[in-house]
């Protein structure tokens, strides 16, 4: 019999009564028609598996009807990881443009989908993220022309060049070929949580260890300042802003003499309810990989990784060191 007649392998699959509730995707046959090659026709169907009894396998899709398979027509099928959350879903680029709104001082000039951003008037030691060009995205023109303008925009500022890029991107690739140098640190995580998702656990656990400490809220704007603590010098303190339905949180800091009696938690939780209130659905933070102290808590709150950056900056540069 021609391959393209022969009726396909029925029965192997990974499949059975231990997947409902999963999701997975099946393929069966169609009986009584014919595939593009003259064979059997076959389909492919993705959803939650809702039943396995009586013969029949009941898969609902993500939208329309549940489709009910009769297990002699099963071809192949396996459960499949569960569908990322909208926020995952989002591109390395959209998740980072949401980062500016941390800062209110900083000059921002499009290059194609890149960014470059300056601080005007900055304090203290240069950020980073406040200071470089956000590499993501087609900048709109070749990509020699693309650093020659990048040079150009910090030069005119008095700064070195640096560029922020995702992790094991071919943007990333471009940079170290153009004779760019990866700074040995500032590598970091973005994290993405769900607002409700963090408020109620966050309420769980202040439950759990009966932390109590008064907490000021200062807000300016979209943004706001929560300390715990009397005085110039609070015990613990964190800070956020809000773009849209996304809350980015920074800054958190806790005086080690009061560590593990809940003090972050209590002020994480003030600025969350504060940005709920404004809107906020989807919670935002960077984490340096390096910090595993940090990871390890936000992870535990339910922050998820959604990409890493790291820096890049020409050798020649003196304000952004390779080695520190």
């Amino acid at each position: 019999m021609p391959d393209a007649q022969r009726p396909p392998d029925l029965g192997r699959h990974l499949l059975g009564p231990h997947v409902v509730g999963q999701r997975v995707v099946v393929r069966r046959l169609l009986r009584g028609r014919t595939g593009p090659s003259g064979g059997p026709a076959l389909t492919d169907v993705l959803g939650v598996c809702l039943s396995w009894a009586e013969g029949t396998c009941v898969v609902q899709p993500a939208s329309g009807e549940p489709v009910r398979i009769a297990l002699a027509d099963i071809v192949s099928g396996k459960p499949v990881p569960p569908r990322p959350a909208p926020r995952l879903r989002v591109s390395a680029r959209d998740a980072e443009a949401r980062t500016g709104g941390l800062w209110a001082t900083v000059d921002r000039e499009p290059l194609g989908a890149w960014e470059l951003r300056s601080e005007r008037e900055p304090t203290g030691r240069l950020l980073k993220r406040a200071n470089s060009c956000l590499a993501m995205g087609d900048p709109g023109r070749p990509f020699p022309e693309a650093l020659a303008a990048v040079e150009a925009f910090y030069a005119g500022r008095g700064r070195d060049p640096l560029a922020q890029v995702e992790a094991g991107s071919a943007l990333e690739e471009s940079f170290a070929a153009a004779g760019w140098q990866r700074l040995s640190y500032g590598e970091s995580e973005l994290l993405l949580a769900s607002v409700a998702r963090l408020r109620r656990s966050l309420t769980e656990a202040g439950a759990r260890t009966g932390a109590t400490a008064d907490v000021e809220l200062t807000v300016t704007g979209a943004r706001a300042v929560a300390s715990a603590g009397a005085g110039c010098d609070p015990l613990a303190e964190a800070r956020a802003g809000v773009d849209g339905d996304w809350v980015g949180l920074h800054g958190l800091t806790v005086d080690p003499a009061h560590r593990r009696r809940g003090l972050a938690t209590t002020v994480v939780l003030a600025l969350l309810d504060w940005a709920a209130e404004q809107g906020a659905m989807t919670a935002w933070l960077h984490v340096e990989t390096d910090n595993p102290d940090g990871r390890a808590f936000w992870e535990a709150l339910g922050f998820v990784t959604h990409h890493t950056c790291r820096y890049y900056a020409p050798s020649s540069a003196s304000a952004w060191p390779v080695n520190r």
